[in-house]
């Protein structure tokens, strides 16, 4: 009985991971996508059916395929210890509730996050997605320096122009909001010629501030994502190079064992022969008998490494 267990477990283990069937899989997402999508347009009565019955056709593929993934793993807590796995559960469950009655909006919001599955399915993606969240704690540092200098110039642009704009900067919650735009440089230069017109020189405040959000940060954000990007992609490299080194020598263990097996069978075939012929002439082993078998032995024992040499 456990022999039958594990023998359909090691099935499921090598569809789960094989190439065609995670493909596949790709290809369901992508049309999962391109029928939300269409959803949204008005479409003739037959092809609305048509979607409906599609939908239900990929949400029982996506059932069955977590299953399998599930049944193929090596147990529940090895299969939760994965975050993916856990989204993809909980992506699945959604898209279980029924697309009708009053819950029909909650389950199309959930289906358009079985999209989001697409990231789960491509390593590379899922790579970026958590070389982001690991730089999260990063940017928060930047962010919490980017509030410190807007509010710094938010103060300073709600004292020197709230009588010339009291709508722009009539406060500092207000002007920060203005120093936003200018940030996004939304037509910022009207504001700029705006408050020129009474302080000749407050380009400066704006071309400062332009200069510490725009690039100084943007780029703070930037390298920090970089960073974190570079340490995710030497990570994986060092992954499948273990992968590929483990499967290298399970390789040589068992070319080695192929070209040992005949070797020691040619030995033990070439001891038994000479056994014969020294009893079948009755007399004792000679000195010259011994030696020769012996250089026989020693012959097969360097063809054997030769041959070891090579395989690695």
């Amino acid at each position: 009985m456990l022999a039958n267990v594990s023998g359909i477990q090691d099935k499921l283990k090598l569809i789960d991971n094989s190439k065609a069937f995670q493909g596949f899989v790709i290809f369901v997402i992508i049309v999962s996508a391109l029928s939300i999508g269409a959803h949204t347009y008005h479409l003739p009565i037959w092809m609305e059916k048509s979607l409906v019955v599609l939908d239900i056709g990929i949400t029982v593929f996506f059932a069955i395929e977590i299953v399998i993934r599930f049944l193929a793993s090596d147990g529940p807590k090895k299969f939760f210890s994965n975050g993916w796995n856990i989204f993809d559960t909980l992506i699945v469950i959604g898209s279980l509730i029924p697309a009708g009655g009053a819950g029909i909006l909650i389950a199309r919001l959930l289906r358009i996050f079985r999209v989001l599955r697409l990231v789960s399915m491509i390593p590379e993606l899922r790579m970026l997605v958590n070389a982001l969240l690991k730089a999260i704690p990063r940017m928060g540092y930047i962010a919490l320096l980017m509030f410190v200098i807007f509010y710094i110039y938010g103060a300073i642009g709600s004292m020197l122009f709230a009588h010339i704009n009291d709508f722009l900067w009539g406060d500092v919650s207000v002007a920060m909001l203005t120093l936003f735009r200018v940030s996004t440089f939304e037509s910022w230069t009207s504001v700029m010629y705006e408050t020129m017109a009474v302080y000749p020189l407050s380009w400066i405040y704006y071309l400062s501030f332009i200069f510490l959000t725009a690039f100084v940060f943007l780029n703070m954000m930037v390298g920090a994502v970089l960073d974190v990007m570079t340490q995710e992609t030497q990570a994986m490299r060092q992954e499948k190079e273990e992968i590929a080194d483990a499967g290298g020598d399970a390789v040589y263990e068992a070319e080695a064992a192929k070209v040992s097996e005949p070797l020691d069978e040619r030995t033990d075939r070439l001891v038994a022969e000479h056994a014969c012929q020294i009893a079948e002439a009755e007399k004792p082993a000679s000195a010259a008998d011994v030696a020769e078998l012996k250089q026989q032995i020693a012959e097969l024992k360097g063809l054997l490494v030769q041959r070891a040499q090579r395989v690695g």
